[in-house]
């Protein structure tokens, strides 16, 4: 299947929700939604009836909306006047309120005077979570590049290095390799600059990512990600990137180090790979991402390290897991009280990581996606710690 026949069948999906949630349509104007159900990220609005045609009113670029977009009836956005008509008859309208902004709410309230503005974002997120098989082999493909350039760190790292030198250089060949370094998040207050080169304990200190680390930044306005800090002998070394190919986001983490690693931080990898395994070994449909997760917290307090895991005591990130696809935050999410089901087709980062002070961060991270036979790895590089 190719993206021309993957947007009417994801169009077809979505109508048949909003017919059983009896609405009339649904509006999006969230950049990348608009992109999963058009194929174009140009600056527009999206309009989806519960039955019939979709229409794309396009701010800019409509030329190249035209090109792209593989729905049939594109038009120059409007003006007021003539936006309204374009809605008669249609009462009871979906939007995204987890990414609409009050100003953008208000401004198609006043277009469309009298509608009723129903949030679909569980809806959204739900047909967005499982991939089809097109989907999947981006992620493939995207797993594949990443991999690569995972795989040449040892051809460039060493002792003396800072973060940042590291991070820049492994930034510079993701995007040789067509890395398109967009990394979209849905959650509000949250950002990153294409991942984490962390050294020792510079990532044991917490910080505002909802992620198990952090790093220290290059600033207080920046606080995330690699640092100034000089990469010494016997430190553990630790990447976590994220692939961008064709609009699909793919996670992973290695570990790396110059020497030999402490045996309390060996130790946790240790645990970090037997509970990536446990979970994997479950990533079937009907298994509860909940219970995964009490899955990964048992294990990692069976092995006396529950205060570390996910992050520094105290600041432990509350999952083990989390979807990729067209942002880095899809569902389903692998933590206490999300007590859905996986589905077949769904594609799930799995991160088992530690933090222990003092000594450093320390974990693996693979994404896979959900089949009856358990997690298919879509990041195919070894899992092996590298000493350099």
């Amino acid at each position: 299947m190719s993206l021309t026949e993957e947007c009417p069948a994801r169009i077809a999906r979505l109508q048949k929700q909003l017919q059983q949630k009896e609405l009339d349509g649904a509006l999006f104007i969230y950049p990348i939604d608009i992109y999963y159900f058009t194929a174009t990220r140009q600056n527009s609005t999206l309009w989806v009836p519960a039955q019939g045609d979709p229409l794309l009113l396009v701010r800019k670029s409509y030329a190249r909306a035209k090109r792209e977009a593989c729905i049939a009836d594109i038009r120059p956005f409007p003006r007021s006047k003539e936006f309204t008509p374009l809605f008669a008859g249609q009462q009871k309208i979906g939007m995204t309120f987890d990414v609409t902004p009050v100003q953008q709410y208000n401004y198609y309230g006043k277009l469309l005077p009298g509608r009723e503005f129903i949030d679909i974002s569980a809806i959204n997120r739900s047909l967005r979570a499982v991939k089809s098989a097109w989907e999947l082999e981006r992620l493939r493909h995207a797993g594949a590049q990443l991999s690569r350039v995972f795989a040449s760190v040892p051809d460039f790292l060493e002792p003396g290095l800072r973060e940042v030198d590291l991070a820049a250089e492994f930034e510079a060949r993701l995007r040789k390799v067509g890395g398109e370094g967009y990394i979209r998040m849905r959650a509000f207050n949250q950002e990153l600059f294409m991942g984490l080169a962390i050294t020792g304990d510079s990532g044991g200190g917490g910080g505002f990512f909802d992620g198990a680390i952090t790093g220290k930044g290059l600033s207080d306005a920046s606080p995330h990600g690699a640092s100034r800090v000089v990469i010494e002998k016997n430190q553990p070394i630790l990447l976590d990137y994220v692939g961008v190919f064709d609009g699909y986001c793919i996670d992973m983490t290695r570990m790396f180090v110059c020497g030999q690693l402490d045996d309390k931080l060996q130790n946790a990898f240790e645990v970090s790979c037997r509970i990536q395994a446990a979970i994997v070994a479950q990533l079937k449909p009907e298994a509860l991402c909940s219970e995964l997760f009490a899955l990964a917290t048992q294990m990692a307090e069976e092995a006396g390290l529950a205060a570390h895991f996910m992050g520094p005591p105290g600041e432990n990130a509350k999952f083990v897991g989390h979807g990729v696809g067209l942002e880095l935050d899809e569902m389903p999410v692998l933590a206490q009280g999300f007590d859905q089901p996986l589905i077949a087709g769904q594609a799930i980062a799995i991160e088992p990581k530690f933090v222990l002070p003092k000594l450093g961060s320390i974990g693996i991270e693979n994404t896979f996606a959900v089949t009856e036979s358990g997690g298919e790895k879509l990041t195919p590089l070894a899992d092996a710690l590298i000493s350099i």
